[in-house]
């Protein structure tokens, strides 16, 4: 089976610092794939080698087999790559109705227009009310997003990237910040979406990490270190030393 998102001798360096090493790792069509590792790991640079927010040393990405490492950042969307930032890019003073219609808008190509054709096609405000009912979002359509809990901005956030049409959903720490009583929420809603929505999830919380994957993998150094399914992950006495920081023996 072809995977839907793959990685041959991916490497950026930065001077004579090598962020991300070699990365050769797969994620497969439909799977709830976790990458984790230390801080300083690399996880974000390769997110954003994914993404074509930095460009690749060295190496190949591919979506569905099609080589997308030249590519530019709005390329890789419209083939199928799309992602949240640990950090918030929301619009405050738009409604989850209207930041969501727009990102449906622009990927209908009308997106300088949007407000536009908000009044004449209905389409895009009944797609983008789908998306925010499917992240629970339907009571808060027409809040401002400033004044959203920042649980619900988060879920707002992934509602964006859902408006991209996805075949690969990257999120980078989507429970960050986020109440303890709501992040298992987050994932589980992220993890109930259809499976021709392949998802890549940067986490720290080892609790979520567990609950949601199916297959995890380990950056070390910018190196993948390890990987797995999450019960042999919890059992490599190697992952628990340099990511736990338990003893090996413990």
């Amino acid at each position: 089976m072809t995977a839907a998102l793959e990685t041959t001798g991916l490497s950026k360096a930065f001077g004579d610092f090598l962020a991300v090493n070699e990365v050769a790792f797969a994620v497969q069509q439909g799977s709830r794939h976790a990458l984790i590792g230390p801080n300083g790991a690399g996880k974000t640079t390769l997110v954003n080698l994914l993404t074509g927010v930095l460009p690749a040393t060295a190496g190949t990405i591919r979506l569905d087999g099609e080589p997308v490492t030249a590519l530019a950042p709005h390329i890789r969307v419209g083939k199928g790559i799309a992602r949240t930032f640990q950090v918030n890019q929301l619009f405050p003073d738009l409604t989850p109705l209207e930041t969501v219609s727009l990102a449906v808008s622009e990927r209908r190509g009308g997106g300088s227009r949007w407000w536009q054709r908000l009044g004449r096609d209905a389409g895009i405000v009944e797609e983008a009310t789908e998306i925010l009912t499917r992240m629970r979002l339907a009571d808060a359509m027409t809040t401002r997003t400033a004044v959203l809990p920042y649980g619900r901005q988060r879920l707002l956030e992934i509602a964006v990237a859902l408006a991209c049409r996805p075949r690969v959903l990257l999120l980078d720490e989507p429970a960050a910040g986020v109440p303890e009583e709501e992040r298992h929420e987050i994932l589980e809603i992220v993890a109930s979406l259809p499976k021709d929505v392949t998802v890549l999830l940067i986490e720290h919380d080892m609790d979520l990490v567990f609950s949601f994957a199916d297959r995890i993998s380990v950056l070390v150094q910018g190196r993948l270190f390890a990987e797995g399914t999450p019960d042999e992950i919890a059992r490599d006495a190697r992952v628990r030393t340099v990511y736990l920081g338990e003893e090996a023996g413990g």
